[in-house]
């Protein structure tokens, strides 16, 4: 094995052991020390491929961000119509919420940096550049719906935006138990209304989304209950 895939092998040793602590202890709870041992290596050799414990944090929820991506080309893949092809995106991003509820707390972690500690900037560079890939794709199925004449000429980076935007925050409205309570409704079918919604109000004929109450919709089996 060359060095180069020992290094390798070191850190993907690491980035398990530590996605094993971090899922099961949480950010604060999690101890360096158990993740060095169940890893086979010194405490630190962390820090020689982590600048901080808040580096291996966003790192570990980094990790499948490839494979989103992929599932996020996937799903937005040429259908009957750019309405369908938002749609299936929406469906691609809240199943894998629910297959990866952890992975989700990237979004907590980047924007608490006073809680879990100053991020490496490259780390913070690269989860943006990745984040705007997936808007690009988004993007893009918009763009598209305009210039077929499917949706009306609007800002179509601004509707990315503003669909990017209610997702997750309506993901993270589960988060808690205050705020489940809150927000009154079952999540699924309260996701789906306002993703319905919104593209609504760009389609040249919005009576192609009958709109029902959220309570109407029936929520799959693989929501998580309340």
């Amino acid at each position: 094995m060359s060095r180069d895939e020992k290094k390798a092998e070191s850190r993907r040793r690491i980035l398990d052991a530590a996605r094993e602590v971090f899922f099961r202890d949480g950010f604060m709870r999690a101890n360096l020390d158990e993740m060095a041992e169940k890893a086979g290596v010194a405490k630190g050799t962390l820090y020689r491929y982590f600048e901080s414990k808040a580096d291996l944090y966003v790192s570990v929820l980094a990790d499948n961000l490839e494979l989103f991506l992929e599932r996020m080309e996937e799903a937005a893949k040429p259908r009957d119509s750019a309405l369908e092809r938002v749609r299936s995106i929406g469906e691609f991003y809240f199943s894998h919420w629910l297959e990866h509820p952890d992975y989700f707390q990237i979004f907590w972690a980047i924007d608490n940096e006073s809680v879990i500690g100053e991020l490496p900037r490259e780390v913070i560079e690269n989860i943006a550049s990745f984040w705007e890939s997936n808007l690009k794709i988004l993007h893009g199925v918009l763009e598209e719906g305009v210039a077929s004449g499917e949706f009306v000429p609007c800002d179509t980076w601004e509707i990315a935006h503003v669909l990017w935007s209610i997702a997750n925050s309506l993901i993270d409205s589960d988060s808690t138990k205050a705020r489940r309570q809150i927000r009154k409704r079952p999540l699924e079918p309260l996701y789906v209304h306002a993703i319905d919604t919104l593209i609504r109000g760009i389609l040249v004929d919005p009576t192609r989304v009958e709109l029902s109450p959220p309570s109407a919709v029936k929520p799959s089996t693989l929501i998580k209950s309340e």
